[in-house]
């Protein structure tokens, strides 16, 4: 052979390890890549919370203690539409002008919603008010633009010990007034006898 040939065959079989070099290389960087990129995608996105323990929140209208909510624990999502999360439920009284406590509400869950003024409570919930009336649900909503409860869930109502029962329920926010739906119930009447 001579050594023109040697010398190109040489050269082929460097640029022929180089190049194999050069895509084992190329492929393993591209494996470390997409696998980066499959570890980062799969990364849950958080929402930015703040988290706060043994919270009491005063609710104030001019000036003026309209509620209290008491709560073991208050997540805080400030996110495009922000609303404060009370996993472990809490405590709200409601007062009215002079301080007086009107009714307070309790629940395992609550939500509210800061942008449209709502607060869902939910699981186990008992509102009751100052003269003994009250109210059992699995929800209530207290919307307080509206200024009143509601609950589209089966109700319990308990006035005087008298129980009935509805299939929902809306009532003004100091629960002065309040409609029940389908409501049964026994129900004992003073007035005229029966011939």
């Amino acid at each position: 052979m001579n050594a023109n040939l040697l010398y190109k065959v040489h050269i082929f079989s460097i640029i022929k390890k180089v190049a194999v070099f050069i895509l084992v290389l190329s492929f393993s960087a591209c494996e470390n890549d997409l696998k980066e990129v499959e570890r980062v995608s799969s990364q849950k996105i958080e929402d930015p919370v703040d988290v706060s323990y043994g919270v009491k929140v005063l609710y104030s209208d001019s000036a003026v203690v309209k509620a209290q909510l008491t709560t073991p624990k208050m997540l805080h999502f400030n996110t495009e539409n922000p609303y404060y999360e009370f996993p472990q439920g809490g405590l709200l009284i409601m007062y009215d002008s002079t301080r007086s406590e009107t009714q307070r509400v309790k629940s395992d869950y609550a939500i509210q919603r800061v942008n449209t003024g709502i607060t869902e409570l939910r699981k186990n919930v008992v509102a009751t008010r100052a003269d003994g009336m009250t109210l059992k649900s699995e929800e209530l909503i207290w919307d307080e633009n509206e200024k009143r409860f509601y609950s589209n869930l089966p109700v319990t109502i308990i006035i005087n010990n008298q129980v009935s029962y509805g299939t929902s329920f809306w009532a003004k926010e100091d629960f002065s007034y309040f409609e029940i739906t389908s409501q049964t119930g026994n129900f004992e009447f003073s007035g005229p006898k029966r011939f």
